[in-house]
């Protein structure tokens, strides 16, 4: 009697195609048990955290300009795509091809629609509906990249599935209750955010680049130094922290890395480095502890090379300074290689500098002006009643973004009118940052100081899978309206916050609803393209064609 022959490893998740470049890409999955992982005939064993089974593979050699379609083996056996897929295949599109260069970009994703009750009244999701609409266009339309700049899972707002299996493994009245608490279940949010088929398929073959946001932690994260010894002194918060850290890691960050950066990442060459079957639980805990005592020491920022496009990702979270005499968005040894970035792209020749960060840079004026007179109170009475009231405001209306850390929106500033006034070279056609977290959709631009031979824009959309609710819709779209702007000024000037050396104006929105942008890129052309997808309507709908530049 012969024993029954064993089963194959399947695929769980993936696969990603996450850093492309014009001669490589790198390819991620999840596995549900040790394999070995091939693409187009590239390698990699999978490596192990917390009983969970991964790999990067990196695929060298390609053709820039080429378009190559590729499928997943585990154990030599074909996992991806799966038979009779209605999508297309999947396949890998380097740099340097015909035709402009196409962007999607877009944040805050919480879960997906399989899992979302209709009672709560959340909009269909833009990228299922984004994928679905590709899927049934010619490749010759598909974007190139697509940037997902934070909130892809939400750690501290489950779904109800997730809380009745969370609820299996431990007691809900105990504290962090219906959030995540470790690693275990940071992976069943990923899980639950990225098998719908239509992600899985957009996934598997537009080039990804991510970011975190505070809900992949817990909302408010890094808001303050108060806010810091608070969650600190909870005795749930460092299995939390390790736990979407190195999640995060896992799950995002690995990708968002070039086959060189990969080559130089201690982590990783660490983890590759362990004996075959040896867990990596112990190296990433290591990391996510330090990443999170040390900010310093973890850089989570990045670049992405696209030929006459470049994009500067930036960490707004972890890395933040929170002392309240010295409030930094990031350190000044990250920001200082952030400027040395911008002033490569423009060294280098590069038309448009993009940079990537979860937040908007520029907000509407009304709330930039309260985020400045918010933070003004909080450094000039630390630690009196009424920068104890200022803290407790800046919590309760999340008073945090860049308005909040003026140092750093100001230096943000100079570093891009450097760019555009071309300082360091020619002056590129566009210098756009893109943000998101805030729920609607808006452009601004950059009206002063005059003389800038490029045109500076905040293009904010958010969210892919998400709401937001009538307050918050009505505070935005006061928000830009002159008389909020005139009694915030005016607020701002009585606590003698320093005004800002900066003017910009909207130039289109706010946009309500569950929303995707795109860039379209060509030569020094630039437009800016945004989709909605609005409750009871099964279609995204395009509400915005752009110009950005003056070619």
């Amino acid at each position: 009697m012969t024993s029954a022959e064993p089963t194959p490893p399947s695929l769980l998740l993936g696969p990603l195609l996450r850093h492309v470049d014009p001669v490589s890409a790198t390819v991620w999955v999840e596995t549900d048990r040790p394999c070995e992982v091939a693409v187009l005939d590239r390698r990699a064993r999978t490596f192990a955290v917390a009983g969970h089974h991964y790999a990067l593979v990196v695929v060298e050699g390609l053709e820039p300009g080429s378009t190559t379609p590729y499928d997943v083996r585990l154990d030599g056996a074909r996992v991806w795509p799966p038979e009779e897929s209605p999508f297309p295949p999947s396949r890998i599109r380097t740099p340097g091809g015909p035709g402009p260069f196409r962007l999607a970009f877009g944040s805050c994703r919480y879960a997906s629609p399989r899992t979302v009750e209709d009672s709560e009244g959340i909009p269909p999701d833009a990228l299922d509906l984004y994928a679905q609409q590709l899927a049934a266009e010619p490749e010759e339309s598909w974007p190139d990249a697509l940037v997902l700049l934070g909130d892809q899972v939400y750690a501290d707002e489950l779904t109800e599935p997730t809380t009745e299996w969370i609820a299996a493994r431990r007691d809900l009245n105990r504290a962090p209750g219906a959030q995540a608490a470790d690693f275990e279940e940071y992976t069943r949010l990923y899980a639950e955010s990225w098998t719908d088929p239509q992600v899985r398929w957009l996934l598997s073959t537009i080039p990804s680049s991510m970011i975190f946001d505070d809900h992949e932690m817990i909302d408010d994260w890094n808001t303050s130094a108060a806010w810091r010894a608070e969650v600190s002194s909870q005795p749930w918060w460092h299995e939390r922290i390790t736990g979407g850290l190195a999640s995060y890691w896992v799950y995002q960050h690995l990708g968002n890395l070039s086959p060189q950066e990969l080559a130089e990442n201690e982590t990783w060459q660490a983890v590759q480095g362990l004996p075959q079957g040896e867990p990596a639980d112990a190296l990433l805990r290591d990391m996510a502890e330090r990443a999170d005592a040390e900010p310093a020491g973890i850089r989570w920022s990045y670049v992405r090379h696209w030929g006459e496009a470049r994009l500067v990702m930036v960490d707004s979270r972890a890395g933040r300074v929170l002392e309240e005499s010295a409030r930094r968005m990031l350190d000044d040894a990250e920001f200082d290689w952030v400027e040395a970035a911008l002033q490569r792209a423009v060294e280098e020749g590069v038309q448009h500098v993009v940079v990537g960060t979860s937040l908007p840079w520029l907000l509407p004026h009304a709330i930039h002006e309260l985020e400045r007179w918010n933070e003004t109170l909080a450094v000039r009475h630390a630690g009196r009643r009424r920068g104890r009231l200022a803290e407790k405001l800046r919590q309760a209306a999340d008073l945090e973004h860049w308005a909040a850390f003026g140092h750093s929106f100001e230096r943000m500033g100079t570093a891009l009118t450097a760019l555009a006034r071309g300082e360091h070279g020619r002056a590129p056609a566009t210098a756009l940052v893109l943000g998101g977290d805030v729920h609607h959709a808006y452009a601004a631009e950059l009206v002063r100081p005059g003389g800038l031979e490029s045109r500076v824009h905040q293009l904010t959309v958010s969210p892919l899978h998400n709401q937001a609710p009538h307050p918050i819709r009505m505070g935005f779209k006061i928000g830009w309206s002159r008389a909020a702007r005139w009694f915030t000024e005016r607020l701002a000037r009585l606590a003698k916050a320093k005004p800002s050396e900066l003017e910009w104006t909207k130039r289109a929105g706010p946009f309500f609803g569950n929303q995707l942008g795109e860039l379209v890129l060509s030569g020094r052309e630039a437009r800016f393209r945004l989709w909605v997808a609005e409750r009871g309507d099964p279609r995204l709908r395009q509400v915005l064609d752009m110009p950005l530049s003056d070619a």
